[in-house]
């Protein structure tokens, strides 16, 4: 099993075909997916076909992959996945920060946790130079994660999705954190002696 990092309560790991029972219970969680896709349900064929094929995708740019199962470090069970994927698959400068976490690890920090992690990871060794991520408006939870973790509001922009969800008439907003705009802040951090 290639984990890529560990943190106090997480252990975000490479995905492997045995994960999709674990996949196919998040994705047909409705309150998972409502920002997804409404909260509609999803086959195992889907998941086989679909989501674990992208999980599984290794990026060249990044050296690595670009989505990681998150587990609870002490007891080992599956809280959902993290994705750090480049724009570009050839190059690390830019990429997506985004979460999937089952209901039962809601609110209890996992998703900043394992972003900051991830960021920080990026930003130290993996040469990335701009973390960008996406929601609907209406997902205050999601925003509220990417503010935490440093992310600063970029735009609202509207598109023309296949499926029309409930909140998606308010459009989506892009939040952003340069590495230079990163490393400022862990300055003021260790000035203030936040971090090691």
């Amino acid at each position: 099993m290639h984990v890529l990092l560990e943190t106090d309560r997480l252990t975000l790991r490479a995905f492997t075909e045995a994960d999709t029972d674990d996949l196919l219970a998040l994705d047909n969680d409705p309150a998972v997916t409502r920002f997804i896709n409404g909260g509609r349900p999803t086959s195992r064929e889907e998941i086989r076909t679909g989501p674990l094929p992208r999980l599984l995708h290794h990026y060249p740019g990044l050296g690595t992959r670009g989505y990681w199962a998150a587990q609870e470090r002490e007891s080992g069970a599956f809280l959902g996945w993290f994705a750090f994927r480049p724009l570009l698959e050839q190059s690390p400068d830019e990429v997506e920060l985004g979460y999937r976490l089952r209901q039962e690890a809601w609110g209890r920090g996992y998703a900043t946790e394992g972003s900051r992690a991830l960021i920080r990871k990026g930003f130290t060794s993996l040469g990335v130079h701009r973390v960008t991520a996406n929601t609907m408006t209406v997902n205050t939870a999601s925003r509220r994660v990417m503010e935490k973790c440093g992310l600063t509001f970029l735009r609202h922009y509207t598109e023309d999705w296949p499926d029309v969800i409930e909140g998606s008439e308010h459009g989506d907003v892009e939040y952003e954190l340069t590495r230079a705009a990163w490393e400022r802040g862990v300055g003021a951090e260790r000035r203030r002696g936040d971090v090691q």
